[in-house]
C-alpha cells in the first residue's frame, strides 16, 4: 500500500495527553494562564524596548526580536492544544499540521541563531566596550537578525516537506500535542534512518554550532569580566550576561534532547512534556529573567508607568 500522500486526504489526530484524561482539565487551566502571561510579558518587553528611547540599543533590538519569536513560537501550537484539551475533538487539518510543523521548525531554528547573535553582542560590549557602538551599527544588527531568520526558514523549508511526505500507510494519530518532527517521523511505516541522519546533521549545524559559538564567546566574556577591577562593574556585567546565559540554558537544554535523538530513539512521554516546557515555560520565563535581573528594563517600565518627572523626583 502506498501511503505517501494518504495523510493529505484527511485530518490528523493529536493524541496529546489523552492517555492522562485526569490531567487534561488541570493542564488546560495551567497552560491557559501561562499562555496569557507569556503574551503579556513578551508584549511588554517589545513595547518598552520600542517606546523608551533609553533602550534603543543593539541589545534591546535583539531582545525585541527574541520576544516576538517567543510570542510566535507559543502561538503556533498552544491555541490548538487548548482547543484539544477543552473537549473530545483532537483533530487538526493536514494544512494546519503542515503550518504548525513549518513554524515550529523555522522559529526554533531562528531562536538558536538569535541567541548566538545576542552572545556576540555581549562579547563586543564586554570585551571591546570603547568600540561597541562603532561595531554594532544598525546595519550590522539588521544583517545578523536577517541571517538568523533566513537560516531558520531555510532549515524549515528543507525539513518540513520531507517529514510530511513520509509514507504513513493510513496512520493519522500523532502521539503528541502538536505536529512536531520526531512525532511525525515515528508515524512512518518505512525505515527512517536516512531522514534521522539528515535531521542530526542539520541539528549540528543549526543547534550545536550556535551553542559552541555561545560557549566560546562567554569564555572570553568571563575572562574579561574577571579582569575588571571595579566590583560594581563586574556585578553589572555578570547580571546582564547572566540573564542571557539563563535563557540559553533553558532553551538549549530541552531542544538538544529532542532533536539530537529524533524518531524512535526518544521517549514519547518525555518528549511531550519537554516540548511543553520549551514551548510555554521558556517563553514565559524569558521576560521575567530579563526584567527582574535588568535595572535598565525596570527603570524603563517605571518611566512609562509613572512618567519621567515622578521617577526623577524619586
Amino acid at each position: 500500500m502506498d501511503g505517501t500522500n494518504d495523510s493529505a486526504q484527511g485530518n490528523f489526530i493529536l493524541l496529546g495527553f489523552s492517555d492522562h484524561p485526569h490531567l487534561e482539565k488541570i493542564l488546560f487551566v495551567v497552560i491557559l494562564i501561562a499562555y496569557l502571561l507569556t503574551i503579556v510579558g513578551n508584549t511588554t518587553i517589545i513595547l518598552v524596548s520600542r517606546l523608551d528611547s533609553h533602550l534603543h540599543t543593539p541589545m534591546y533590538f535583539f531582545l525585541t526580536h527574541l520576544s516576538f519569536l517567543d510570542l510566535s513560537f507559543t502561538t503556533s501550537s498552544i491555541p490548538q492544544l487548548l482547543y484539544n484539551l477543552s473537549g473530545h475533538d483532537k483533530t487538526i487539518s493536514y494544512i494546519g499540521c503542515a503550518i504548525q510543523l513549518f513554524l515550529f521548525l523555522g522559529l526554533g531554528g531562528v531562536e538558536c541563531l538569535l541567541l548566538a547573535v545576542m552572545a556576540y553582542d555581549r562579547f563586543v560590549a564586554v570585551c571591546n566596550p570603547l568600540h561597541y557602538m562603532a561595531i554594532m551599527k544598525p546595519r550590522l544588527c539588521m544583517g545578523l537578525v536577517s541571517l538568523a531568520w533566513g537560516c531558520g526558514v531555510a532549515n524549515s523549508l528543507a525539513m518540513s516537506p520531507v517529514t510530511l511526505h513520509l509514507p504513513r500507510c493510513g496512520h493519522r494519530s500523532v502521539d503528541h500535542f502538536l505536529c512536531e518532527m520526531p512525532a511525525l517521523i515515528r508515524m512512518a511505516c518505512v525505515n527512517t534512518a536516512a531522514i534521522e541522519g539528515t535531521v542530526f546533521v542539520l541539528a549540528v549545524g543549526i543547534v550545536l554550532s550556535p551553542l559552541v559559538f555561545i560557549l566560546v564567546s562567554y569564555g572570553y566574556i568571563v575572562r574579561a569580566v574577571l579582569q575588571i577591577r571595579s566590583a560594581s562593574g563586574r556585578k553589572k556585567a555578570f547580571n546582564t550576561c547572566g540573564s542571557h546565559l539563563t535563557v540559553v540554558s533553558l532553551f538549549y537544554g530541552n531542544i538538544i534532547y529532542m532533536y539530537m535523538q529524533p524518531g524512535h530513539n526518544s521517549s514519547q512521554n518525555q518528549g511531550k512534556f519537554l516540548t511543553l516546557l520549551y514551548n510555554i515555560v521558556t517563553p514565559l520565563l524569558n521576560p521575567l529573567i530579563y526584567t527582574l535581573r535588568n535595572r535598565e528594563v525596570k527603570g524603563a517600565l517605571r518611566r512609562l508607568l509613572l512618567g519621567d518627572r515622578e521617577v526623577e523626583k524619586e
